[in-house]
């Protein structure tokens, strides 16, 4: 049965290869390239719109999905950056707990300081792993690899238990997983792959009182009146998660307004449930085959280890995919169907 995920799938995207590559970026919206295309012909005649009241269309959107308040949203272009902006407010020799394969941004920030200590254990064993010297647990709410989910509710708890914060990147989750940002410290995500949005534009999310983060890089647009912060120290900064707004990228916020106005007008329940039964509908053909593959039930991700050569054969057939580090992922969302799950298991079958 065809459900609202596909039907306005159906309006707003007309993808020309079978595209589950979701996971490394998501595609545009028509809806996105159209304000988007717009915005660039207009300043190329010396008339731009308002592309900064985009940028708070879009954080009141991301706000509103992830279920706060937008005074706690701050507008960026990196989750490195952000990583960065909390790895810079921990003191010297505070222990940071991350997952074994851990995506590079969410961890390296953290690394580079050199006076951090960073302790990796495997996904399964994270809220087990927390200490009483814990400062930060920082973690993917789904693995980018291998579609892995974190026991967040289990992290939390044993983060609280110790008094340690908690990062949770939700750059693989947002978008067909619920977000529940306020429960936990921080959470930070980019926008341009399962919420649809151009690269450029990644949301922050932190406590009420602002996590007690030092807006190291804070630029005219972090002044509680960007306008008047133009020249010499900003005079005020933002009272609220503003303060740590990157300049922003205003064409990529142009269409980012209209891409998560597409992800709450269907729901990421509704997409969560059509993305996790293709993904389902995948793991089952594999099974039939014997075919082996990373165990992560509820994940709209799917990798096969061993297959990852096979990716450039496949993109030949017009099957987009990924090859992480010799696995082959697959990623499913709201623009896809049954019968791009069929033609990928017909393909990996020839």
């Amino acid at each position: 049965m065809e459900t609202s995920a596909e039907t306005l799938a159906g309006v707003e995207f007309a993808p020309r290869t079978t595209y589950l590559n979701t996971a490394s970026t998501g595609l545009l919206p028509a809806r996105t390239v159209a304000a988007m295309h717009a915005a660039v012909t207009a300043a190329s005649v010396g008339s731009p719109p308002d592309m900064f009241a985009d940028v708070e269309a879009s954080r009141a959107s991301f706000a509103r999905l992830a279920g706060v308040p937008v005074s706690r949203v701050a507008a960026g272009a990196s989750v490195a950056v952000y990583a960065g902006l909390i790895a810079a407010s921990l003191p010297e020799g505070a222990e940071v707990l991350v997952a074994e394969g851990e995506f590079s941004s969410l961890v390296n920030p953290f690394v580079v300081r050199g006076d951090l200590k960073v302790r990796s254990v495997p996904l399964e064993s994270l809220a087990d792993a927390v200490r009483p010297e814990t400062a930060l647990v920082a973690v993917s709410a789904v693995q980018s690899a291998d579609g892995r989910l974190a026991d967040l509710a289990a992290v939390r708890a044993a983060a609280r238990a110790h008094g340690a914060r908690t990062l949770v990147d939700a750059s693989q989750s947002a978008g067909w997983l619920p977000l529940t940002a306020a429960e936990d410290d921080y959470t930070v995500a980019v926008a341009f792959k399962w919420l649809t949005c151009p690269r450029g534009v990644t949301f922050l999310v932190v406590p009420e009182d602002l996590g007690g983060l030092t807006p190291v890089f804070a630029g005219w647009v972090a002044g509680e009146e960007p306008w008047d912060s133009c020249y010499g120290p900003v005079a005020e900064l933002a009272h609220s998660a503003r303060r740590f707004d990157e300049s922003p990228a205003l064409f990529s916020y142009t269409g980012a307004r209209h891409s998560l106005a597409l992800i709450e007008e269907i729901g990421p329940a509704v997409i969560g449930r059509h993305d996790v039964a293709l993904a389902d509908r995948f793991r089952a053909g594999l099974d039939r085959t014997g075919q082996q593959f990373v165990a992560a039930p509820g994940s709209a991700i799917v990798s096969v280890p061993g297959l990852g050569h096979r990716q450039e054969e496949l993109g030949r057939a017009g099957v987009a995919l990924s090859d992480r580090a010799g696995s082959l992922r697959a990623a499913f969302h709201l623009y896809n169907t049954a019968a791009d799950v069929d033609r990928l298991l017909d393909v990996l079958a020839g």
